[in-house]
């Protein structure tokens, strides 16, 4: 009863900051994981993260990819393939190559310097889509073109995401897929991705449509729940993380007419407990004792992390015809990492991709740089609207 006093706690205080955030116009998961900062050992060391938390938050993580990989619409991506492709291609190679070896000088070892570039190279467009729509440029062909982007760099995301801890996986022989020699995990590895494409072009279409003939209450939910945890648990068996395996359950049930159906039901199931508590446990992992020898790092790195995404999907929309403003506004709305970045770190940080000691400094510069991101691309939007003028 204590852990749910505890549970009871912690959704109030995250409604109420994340409604005080939504009213000054930054992204509520910043509140989120504020009051895990509060409540945690880094300020007044009321909450500890524990098993029941953790299982919690762990639901949470692949409910949130799910959502994710529902949410990401191939279609648009198909209509801007060229452009969105070449623009997510170079936003995630720019960001490897400058702040993976940035992170090196600064005294992390080789795999946690790609590890950190792996973690800059994604982007969350959801604090992008809502500054479009203010100004009317969702629509548009810069707008449409970060969206099919922001699809395409999740994908290329996670893809990286699941070879790194494939590759430290079966280095220290643990995990579930990694009892096996490394060659054999590869071809289990090779399966599922394989299953996967069987999975979002027959299989998830077949099983949801299923559903609809059973005579139970949200049938087609239920269905979606099983596609979803049953893919994670697959993802883990083979040596990946299971917010792999939802991440693409969540593209295949999006290849299904049900998809509006499960995303309604998806959204509430996710953000009434499993999601917020992910966030909150993001901040209940972070500490500040040394803080003062990590404040050079941490500015120089979300000045990379704002430029490495600007320069890098700027150029490559430049490339694809865009004219210099466009560049800028493309470039700017893939800035946001977002829970793309929270979640990718936090997925790197469970599988000692990232040790403790640098985990609160790179969760630092991904909400920095979150916060600065809507106010990069409204400035781009209004040099882009006075261009046109």
């Amino acid at each position: 009863m204590e852990f749910i006093a505890v549970l009871a706690g912690l959704l109030l205080a995250t409604q109420v900051v994340a409604h005080l955030c939504r009213r000054v116009e930054i992204p509520e998961v910043i509140g989120q994981i504020l009051v895990g900062i509060i409540a945690g050992p880094a300020v007044l060391n009321w909450v500890h993260l524990n098993s029941m938390m953790n299982e919690f938050q762990e639901i949470g993580v692949i409910i949130l990819m799910f959502i994710a990989g529902l949410e990401s619409d191939l279609s648009l991506l198909k209509k801007y393939l060229k452009p969105a492709v070449v623009v997510a291609i170079l936003g995630v190679i720019i960001p490897i190559v400058i702040m993976g070896p940035v992170s090196y000088m600064f005294g992390f070892t080789k795999l946690e310097s790609l590890f950190i570039g792996v973690i800059f190279a994604t982007t969350s467009v959801s604090i992008s889509v809502a500054v479009l729509r203010e100004f009317k440029r969702l629509d548009s062909r810069e707008g449409a073109t970060v969206l099919g982007a922001a699809v395409a760099d999740d994908i290329i995301g996670v893809i990286l995401l699941s070879v790194m801890i494939s590759v430290i996986n079966g280095s220290n022989n643990s995990g579930h897929g990694s009892g096996q020699p490394l060659g054999i995990v590869l071809l289990m590895q090779l399966v599922f991705f394989g299953g996967t494409y069987l999975l979002i072009r027959w299989l998830a279409p077949y099983l949801i449509h299923m559903s609809d003939r059973l005579l139970t209450v949200a049938s087609t939910s239920v269905m979606a729940m099983i596609i979803c945890l049953g893919m994670a648990a697959i993802a883990d068996y083979v040596g990946l993380s299971g917010a792999v395996g939802s991440f693409f359950a969540g593209i295949a049930v999006a290849n299904t007419k049900h998809k509006e159906v499960v995303d309604r039901s998806f959204i509430p199931i996710g953000y009434a407990m499993f999601i917020p508590l992910f966030f909150v446990s993001v901040g209940l992992n972070m500490r500040f004792d040394n803080i003062k020898e990590s404040l050079v790092f941490v500015i120089v790195m979300t000045i990379l992390a704002c430029l490495t995404k600007l320069i890098g999907c700027g150029a490559g929309a430049k490339l694809s015809g865009f004219s210099m403003p466009s560049s800028y506004v493309v470039g700017s709305g893939m800035v946001a990492r977002g829970e793309m970045g929270l979640i990718t770190a936090q997925i790197g940080y469970e599988a000692h991709l990232l040790s403790s000691m640098y985990y609160s400094d790179v969760i630092t510069v991904i909400i920095v740089a979150t916060v600065l991101a809507p106010f990069i691309l409204k400035h781009a939007l209004k040099r882009s609207a006075n261009e046109l003028e």
